[in-house]
């Protein structure tokens, strides 16, 4: 838009405000978002992305990929009135999320529920066992309360420069793979997006500590949940 700045400010800022409008416009809705669809994104500090506890919009879904999905979608099909909602905790391991499933997910009644738990479990010792086991229990009880709800499994991942992914990470990636199967899920990769991201510049670019994503990393993440999203409901 190198013409805007030969515009007067006011003619200018038409311009700017009108090319956003058909840029929004030009994003294609998800199918999986139906008109009045409630959105829940849960987790832990990766979904978190030190989000407020209070009703303050300006911070209610955190800086995160959740908030990014939210704000591209709410902001090009305002007609369709999407509700997005994020609780996801940071350090929860799928134990803590069992604990705080009825209030933090049952009772919000998600028409779309997205999942993304497992690094911490490793980190805490919770076993694989129990991992898969918790998890199950969880989505069982929100597939019996909406048997139509639309879930998405996200699986847990790490960035440690030359080195592998650890195996308790790489046996819940299977957990998660087989749990999003069993319950009709569709089922968002990362370890690989990362990795290749990571191939084409430094991993600090993408991942700052090997866990949470820099803001570079939420935007790759995001872009990537929409992908699989629209692939899985066409």
């Amino acid at each position: 838009m190198w013409f805007i700045r030969f515009m007067t400010p006011h003619v200018a800022t038409l311009a700017m405000f009108f090319a956003s409008v058909l840029t929004l416009r030009a994003l294609e809705p998800i199918s999986a978002f139906n008109s009045g669809c409630r959105i829940l994104f849960q987790g832990d500090s990766i979904t978190d992305g030190n989000r407020g506890r209070s009703l303050d919009p300006n911070h209610i879904l955190g800086h995160g990929y959740a908030f990014i999905t939210a704000a591209r979608h709410g902001a090009a099909f305002p007609e369709r009135k999407l509700d997005f909602f994020n609780r996801g905790v940071s350090g929860n391991t799928v134990l803590d999320l069992d604990k705080r499933w009825t209030k933090d997910t049952l009772e919000l009644h998600p028409d779309l529920l997205s999942v993304m738990i497992g690094v911490n479990d490793n980190g805490k010792g919770v076993s694989v066992e129990v991992y898969e086991a918790t998890y199950d229990k969880i989505l069982t009880e929100a597939r019996e309360q909406n048997p139509k709800l639309k879930l998405v499994l996200m699986e847990p991942f790490v960035r440690h420069p030359g080195k592998p992914v650890p195996e308790g990470i790489v046996s819940r990636q299977a957990v998660v793979a087989k749990l999003a199967q069993k319950h009709g899920a569709a089922l968002v990769r990362l370890q690989k997006l990362f990795d290749d991201a990571a191939a084409k510049t430094a991993d600090d670019y993408w991942v700052w500590d090997s866990v949470h994503p820099t803001y570079r990393g939420h935007q790759l993440l995001a872009d990537e949940w929409e992908r699989v999203v629209r692939e899985y409901w066409k």
